[in-house]
This record gives structure tokens, C-alpha cells and sequence, in this order.
């Protein structure tokens, strides 16, 4: 229903921000990330935003970037995770950072989040990992990347790094990371060049 407001920052407080859009308040629920990324009262501002209907209230959340949004939008597909939980995920790890944890099974990167113990952190990742490589890099999806193990080398390098991209990481240490993998395992795959490089950037 709403996509973004954009207006002046009339107040902030950790939890929650509350954006002036000629002369109506808008109260949205925040993550601590979003938080770190506001500007001072008064300035011009724009959040992505989602709204939660359900029988007893309406809120909406606002998040800094589209990444932000669409990762929360998808813990919201995960079992026993509801909006609250899904934004002290936002809040406890970068987007980039659940993204690396849930493609590299690495469920105790989760477990220091409030709210998430063992068995959630564990759900997360089974539940998400398919629809995360799923997500649309640019003009390129990465389901092809996941069903093109017969892709030429440049089609390769193009689709992992283009997922890299969509993941949030940093364009350069994408292309260095992809472009060593290759140079050392040039029959992988574009899922396979995914997995390398998440791990190869998070120990760099």
C-alpha cells in the first residue's frame, strides 16, 4: 500500500521514527540499523516501508534501503517469526551479514540476535537459503545461476558476481574475490563461485 514516505524527520527515538509528509505525521517502527542511518530532525528523509495488518492493530516499519526491506519481508516467511523478530534480526547483524549466514549455513552467527535461539537461527536458514539465491541480481536471476552449471566462464563471473552485488557487498572485493575463485577452480559453478567468495570476503 505504501511504498516510501519522504518528508522531514519530526522526531527518532531506537525503535521508532516519526517523518512529517506535509503536515501528517507517520510513525514507523525501525530497526537499530535504520536508526544509525538517520539524519537530524528537521532534515529531509525517505524510508521504504511495509504495513502489518493484523486484527487488532496496523503499524508500519520503515527501513533505510530497499535491501532492508526486502530481507525483513522474507524473515516474515519464515516459521515463528513475526515483525518484532524480524527487526532485531535487522537490528543485530548488516544485511549483507544474515545474507552471508544463512548461504553459508552458518547458524551461530544468529544466535547472539535477541529473540534468536538455536532452533530459529536454524529455521532461518532452511527456510530462506532457496529463495534467497532466488532473488532477482540486476537484470540476471539467480535461479538461472543456481541451473547453469554448463555456463561459460563469463557467464559465470557475470552471474556470481552480479549476485554478490545484490547481496550488498562491495563491488570491488566481489570482482577480486570471484576473479580469484576462478582463477583456481575454473569448471565451478555459479552457486559454487557464490559460496566460495561469501566466505573468502567474510575472512578477508
Amino acid at each position: 500500500m505504501f511504498a516510501y514516505f519522504r518528508g522531514r524527520l519530526a522526531s527518532a527515538v531506537p525503535e521508532e521514527a516519526v517523518i512529517d509528509v506535509s503536515g501528517v505525521g507517520y510513525r514507523l517502527l525501525i530497526s537499530a540499523s535504520t536508526y544509525r542511518q538517520l539524519p537530524l530532525p528537521g532534515e529531509e528523509i525517505l524510508l521504504y516501508s511495509h504495513l502489518s495488518v493484523r486484527e487488532d492493530a496496523m503499524h508500519l516499519y520503515g527501513f533505510s534501503s530497499e535491501a532492508e526491506r526486502q530481507l525483513f519481508r522474507l524473515l516474515l516467511l519464515t516459521t515463528g517469526v513475526g515483525p518484532k523478530l524480524a527487526l532485531a534480526v535487522l537490528s543485530g547483524l548488516p544485511v549483507h551479514e544474515v545474507h552471508e549466514a544463512i548461504m553459508t549455513n552458518a547458524p551461530e552467527k544468529l544466535y547472539g540476535i535477541t529473540g534468536v535461539g538455536k532452533k530459529t537461527a536454524a529455521r532461518i536458514i532452511l527456510e530462506l537459503r532457496d529463495r534467497i539465491l532466488k532473488l532477482p541480481p540486476g537484470s540476471s536471476g539467480l535461479t538461472a545461476v543456481a541451473g547453469a552449471p554448463a555456463a561459460s566462464s563469463a557467464q559465470v563471473r557475470d552471474d556470481a558476481l552480479s549476485a554478490l552485488l545484490t547481496l550488498g557487498f562491495a563491488r570491488q572485493a566481489a570482482q577480486n574475490a570471484v576473479t580469484a575463485i576462478l582463477a583456481e577452480h575454473s569448471h565451478f559453478t555459479a552457486e559454487e563461485v557464490i559460496k566460495s567468495a561469501l566466505v573468502a570476503i567474510r575472512n578477508s
